[in-house]
């Protein structure tokens, strides 16, 4: 995943501010090149669309991400891993990425995955 653009800063942090538990216990993971089955955008994500491998796993992946090839096939443009982090109300994230309303984070155990954006909030200086 890409870092935040913030160069020598650092990746930006976060608190969480609201639990969140993950939906997907099974998560779609490829790699760039791969072949996709493109289905329908997500309604509160638009940005999202649900894809499904050449293995048959379905997941969400952020339309950019993607290389359309027709109405319902893509390419992967980047490698890309759908896991979901579960965190609690006051867990400190490092924010990697960020696509669409979600926030590629790495929490204190080092554990990587996506959190809905409106869950956290801007963690203070010296956090």
């Amino acid at each position: 995943m890409s870092g935040s653009g913030q160069a020598g800063a650092g990746p930006r942090r976060v608190l969480a501010v609201r639990a969140y538990q993950r939906e997907f216990e099974d998560p779609i993971a490829l790699r760039a090149g791969e072949l996709l089955t493109v289905g329908h955008s997500g309604e509160q994500f638009p940005a999202w669309l649900w894809v499904t491998t050449g293995d048959g796993k379905s997941g969400w992946m952020a339309a950019r991400y993607l290389e359309r090839r027709g109405d319902d096939a893509a390419v992967a443009r980047r490698d890309y891993d759908a896991t979901e982090l579960t965190v609690r109300a006051g867990d400190e994230l490092a924010v990697l990425d960020e696509e669409g309303g979600w926030l590629w984070c790495e929490d204190a155990r080092g554990e990587r995955g996506w959190v809905p954006g409106d869950h956290t909030a801007p963690a203070e200086k010296g956090c």
